[in-house]
């Protein structure tokens, strides 16, 4: 059946579900039209891309410096007068670890990531002496089992949850047949829904209210961080620096280690810009960029607000039941094609690395005695 009549034939109930949570049908049917372009061409960036230039990546001062107190101090000021907020993506499902929701999951014994997240924006609100707003922003499958473990807590603005948007997935066998797509059912024949990625936060925050709260109290930056990277606290020193330089973005990035692969900063057509290493072109040497971003980033609260850019939508193939489908994400470090950005690199060792990802039960249990450690000397144990 041709996409359109597809379309028009789903159910009210499921077109209510997709509108609530930003479906755009016209952005679909542009994705089922660019389908015969082909992924790669479709996803790799065009024009000229070069590592970055020196000065491109700054070194986060060093705790026990005069500048590093200094800026510490800038940051503890901002709190004290509810000028920060943490937004936590907690939209995750963890399928190695037996597909529970991610935020759910036992961090240390009888602690999960988000017990651990809500204990640490307690400990901001002893230093500060000021409230601290966390947010979630969640998915569908996350949002009812955290709103259920927050229960009576949340109160829609210092700590409050948000969906992320939702999209239908196309079929693959289109791909080739000329961008004649239809969306992808289900084993249960249904259209097959899912979340279009964490790129998704800008709109999704502006569209819950939150942002427009905080500003009007006089809030200015929001710190944005993975769920279950425990390791990417609200660092006083951090948000120092990022009022310091005054633009609106900070991008935080650690060296790379090993094996290590991901989203890096790079120049494009002489812009600093943060992108994944699938989308750079097939002749670039990714190891010519040293460090890579670690999805942790703060923001001025009012460029969010004003935030009006092109995204690109990422052509992902997934595999759904036994076959093979189609969908379109963006990812939250093209944000830096939208805002001038300063990228810090921090640290990845000991009590001060604000990188612990995890990934597997194995590489958990592996991080455990760290994140325990890094808990406890950030107030997040007591």
């Amino acid at each position: 059946m041709p996409l359109d009549q597809q379309l028009a034939a789903l159910s009210p109930q499921l077109l209510d579900r997709l509108h609530a949570r930003g479906f755009d049908p016209e952005r679909l049917r542009a994705w089922a039209r660019d389908l015969g372009q082909g992924r790669d061409a479709r996803n790799r960036l065009p024009g000229k891309v070069e590592p970055p230039a020196a000065g491109d990546v700054i070194d986060a001062k060093v705790p026990g410096t005069a500048e590093h107190a200094r800026l510490e101090a800038l940051g503890l000021a901002a709190l004290r007068r509810g000028e920060v907020a943490l937004c936590v993506l907690a939209g995750g499902m963890a399928t190695r670890m037996g597909g529970l929701v991610k935020s759910l999951v036992e961090a240390l014994p009888g602690q999960s990531f988000l017990d651990l997240r809500l204990a640490e924006n307690a400990h901001l609100e002893r230093l500060g002496g000021h409230k601290v707003p966390l947010w979630l922003m969640t998915s569908e499958p996350t949002d009812g089992p955290i709103r259920a473990a927050l229960g009576a807590r949340l109160d829609n603005d210092y700590l409050a949850t948000f969906e992320q948007f939702v999209s239908l997935r196309l079929t693959k066998s289109a791909a080739n047949a000329g961008g004649n797509s239809e969306v992808f059912l289900g084993d249960d024949g249904q259209p097959s829904v899912y979340a279009t990625g964490h790129g998704d936060l800008p709109d999704a925050l502006r569209a819950s209210g939150l942002l427009d709260k905080f500003l009007a109290r006089g809030g200015k930056v929001v710190v944005i961080a993975n769920i279950d990277n425990l390791g990417a606290t609200v660092d006083p020193a951090i948000v120092g620096f990022h009022l310091d330089h005054g633009g609106p973005l900070t991008v935080e990035l650690v060296d790379k280690v090993g094996s290590d692969r991901g989203g890096g900063p790079v120049r494009w057509n002489g812009k600093p810009i943060i992108t994944e290493e699938f989308r750079l072109p097939a002749d670039f040497d990714p190891t010519t960029v040293p460090v890579f971003n670690t999805n942790t980033f703060l923001a001025s609260a009012s460029a969010l607000k004003d935030l009006s850019m092109e995204w690109t939508y990422v052509e992902v193939e997934k595999t759904i039941g036994e076959h093979k489908a189609i969908q379109f994400e963006r990812l939250l470090g093209e944000i830096t094609a939208g805002l001038p950005s300063h990228f810090l690199r921090v640290p990845r060792e000991g009590v001060i690395a604000r990188f612990l990802p995890v990934k597997d039960v194995a590489e958990l249990e592996r991080r455990r005695p760290e994140i325990e450690a890094i808990a406890r000397a950030r107030g997040m144990l007591v």
